[in-house]
């Protein structure tokens, strides 16, 4: 009688950029993994105006690609594909990944040998990434600087040994089947960011253990660059949408992130994001002062 495969979810979200798309399937489509595992391939396309969906499904026929409403932004895109996916079918492991990240060939097969350095169950395990062009960390693990503040410092990995982590980004993340029993998935009270630093800094106050793998496994540019706010060059009501933004600051959900994980620190937040927004001169160079 043949054993039963340990099964993978591989899940991510894709909206208009077909070519980085592409280029990401061709990464992952043919990584290498141990033959006791199956890896299924699973793509929500948020109604993409390039068709994007359509195309990976006729160049990768092997990708399960569900369509979704044109508003779920990255949290909601990835929290409805989670969700469908564990109705349609109980994995091992979730592997979430952004579509502007270029795998190493061996990325799977490493991410799989650093769970098993973990030693048991209640694991994320976290790959980090490189600039493609100044090989510079941009997303990754990170340690917790002030428990105040909720101030972070990157991790760069170790060679060869699992580095513990508080918070980390889901450009390269594995979670195994024991973390989604006990605290679930991707919060919705997230429309776009932060819903991986608060997943996965859940994860450890709830005694389950967030670990950077061993060394390096793909390339993706750093899309999250400081805003100027400089007022010459950003009028005052554009400022302003910025801050309630999903895709900017996004203000109400990231106090909400502050209130749930760092409550000390909401009233300083709150006036910096508005200092920010109002006094961007004095903002800016207050913080050069302080640098």
């Amino acid at each position: 009688m043949s054993k039963q495969k340990i099964k993978i979810a591989t899940l991510c979200c894709s909206y208009n950029r077909l070519d980085k798309t592409i280029a990401f399937f061709n990464s992952l489509i043919h990584q290498s993994v141990p033959q006791n595992y199956q890896v299924d391939f699973y793509l929500l396309d948020d109604n993409s105006p390039d068709k994007t969906g359509e195309h990976i499904k006729s160049q990768f026929p092997v990708v399960n690609v569900i369509q979704g409403t044109g508003n779920l932004f990255w949290a909601g895109g990835m929290r409805t594909l989670w969700k469908e996916v564990r109705q349609k079918d109980d994995h091992d492991f979730y592997l979430l990944l952004n579509d502007d990240v270029i795998l190493n060939g061996d990325a799977l097969k490493r991410l799989l040998d650093a769970y098993d350095l973990a030693g048991k169950p209640g694991n994320i395990i976290l790959g980090t990434v490189l600039d493609p062009f100044d090989n510079k960390i941009t997303y990754g693990g990170h340690r917790i600087k002030n428990f105040k503040s909720g101030s972070l410092y990157a991790q760069k990995p170790d060679d060869k040994e699992l580095i513990k982590c508080e918070i980390g980004n889901a450009n390269i993340m594995l979670v195994d089947k024991l973390t989604v029993d006990k605290i679930g998935i991707l919060s919705d009270l997230y429309t776009h960011s932060l819903a991986d630093f608060d997943y996965t800094y859940t994860a450890v106050k709830n005694k389950l253990h967030l670990w950077l793998a061993p060394g390096y496994y793909g390339y993706c540019e750093n899309d999250h660059s400081a805003t100027s706010w400089l007022p010459g060059r950003i009028p005052l009501k554009d400022r302003i949408a910025h801050l309630y933004s999903p895709k900017g600051l996004a203000y109400k959900e990231y106090l909400t992130f502050i209130r749930r994980h760092f409550w000390l620190m909401l009233p300083a937040e709150i006036i910096k994001s508005w200092v920010k927004t109002l006094f961007p001169s004095a903002y800016d160079s207050l913080k050069k002062h302080l640098a």
